[in-house]
């Protein structure tokens, strides 16, 4: 399991930091929000349409460490495309680079750990998806402190160029990774396997309930991409500051990931879910009320032991109400509707920040995520049978 979680976790990393290097590359050249949030969209937006696709040949491939390996190429070659275009060429190319490495984004997000099943006994399951969680959060601490730091202390260019050099590593792990067989056989017409996977993850109530809430949550992380920037003029600190405010975040979120792995066998992990992202929700309404940088990184990390439980309890619930045969589907379409809410919440952010001002925004975001949580125990629900 080593050689999964290092290629994994490298894979994540690149991704990550493509996340936050972007939003700083467009703010450093072309001093534009609405750009930077229509770029951050367009980096996530594709996944959207691709994640079902991607998930439905995952499953019935023989190639799947190939499937893998596309993503990590497609952000090394876009980024230092960006380069060479950003602040030099017409607004709309900008988007249209980041919407290509976004396309096969589904893979390291939910490609990766649709493979834990066939890697790993039931029984060390629980475990597997705690390390799982760690391994995303390795990769959110790393990747935005790791692009603050190298776009503090060197360029955003230079940030760049150790995007596509993590890709490239992350290639190479890549390929040691074991072969396994298809989940499925390719006699099953490719559309219907599409639809197979969404249909699951809507008929299927305490699935829905978990992939409503974790979806919703990511539009909100989204928002927050674009507001902690522009947030740190307000406590003197530069733009590139917000990069350690999510590896405050996601340090609480790997410790409790890793502490609390014996919740998963108390509750069912649709209801983790939920209640996690509650708790997150009301502690990101401190936020505004943070008045130097200090403090809010001690309340940042707080807030990330609320909301560590979500990652393992989210990959319990795609594994336990979800047969194998459907693990790629399932976890590529909803890391897809994830990343596609990510997307919203950036583009959104980018046009509402700059108006209602970032005190304004994060009390926004902690709203969005109590919302978050009640619609997910409201869709936690079965339908009532049809009364004729």
């Amino acid at each position: 399991m080593a050689s999964y979680y290092l290629a994994a976790t490298l894979a994540r990393l690149a991704d990550e930091m493509v996340a936050f290097t972007l939003v700083l590359l467009v703010l450093e050249r072309t001093d534009s929000p609405a750009l930077a949030g229509v770029t951050g969209a367009a980096f996530a937006l594709p996944a959207v349409v691709t994640g079902p696709l991607l998930g439905a040949w995952l499953d019935r491939t023989p190639y799947r460490r190939s499937a893998l390996a596309l993503n990590q190429a497609a952000i090394g070659v876009v980024m230092l495309s960006l380069l060479a275009v950003v602040g030099h060429s017409p607004h709309w190319i900008t988007p249209a680079l980041a919407a290509v490495a976004g396309a096969t984004l589904p893979m390291a997000s939910g490609g990766f750990t649709s493979m834990l099943p066939s890697l790993v006994p039931s029984d060390r399951l629980a475990r597997a998806n705690s390390f799982e969680a760690a391994s995303f959060g390795a990769a959110t601490i790393t990747g935005p402190a790791t692009a603050a730091t190298v776009a503090a202390t060197l360029s955003v260019e230079v940030a760049a160029v150790a995007i596509a050099v993590t890709a490239a590593l992350s290639i190479c792990a890549i390929s040691r990774l074991p072969a396994l067989p298809p989940l499925q056989t390719a006699g099953e017409p490719f559309l219907p396997a599409v639809l197979a996977g969404l249909t699951h993850l809507v008929r299927t109530p305490r699935l829905r309930a978990s992939t409503v809430t974790t979806t919703l949550l990511m539009g909100a992380t989204g928002f927050l991409l674009i507001a902690l920037p522009l947030h740190m003029s307000s406590l003197g600190m530069p733009k590139s500051a917000a990069g350690y405010l999510w590896t405050a975040i996601e340090l609480g979120s790997v410790t409790t990931a890793l502490l609390l792995t014996r919740l998963q066998a108390r509750w069912r992990p649709e209801q983790v879910v939920i209640v996690s992202v509650a708790a997150y929700g009301l502690a990101l309404a401190s936020w505004p009320l943070a008045t130097s940088f200090v403090v809010l990184l001690l309340v940042a990390f707080g807030s990330g032991l609320l909301e560590g439980p979500t990652l393992p309890a989210m990959f319990a619930a795609r594994q336990q109400y979800s047969p194998e045969s459907l693990q790629g589907r399932v976890s590529t379409s909803a890391a897809s509707l994830r990343v596609g809410a990510a997307a919203v919440g950036q583009a959104t952010a980018g046009l509402l920040v700059p108006v209602v001002g970032t005190h304004k925004a994060l009390t926004v975001v902690a709203l969005a995520l109590l919302v978050a949580a009640g619609l997910g125990a409201l869709t936690a629900r079965k339908a009532p049978p049809h009364v004729s």
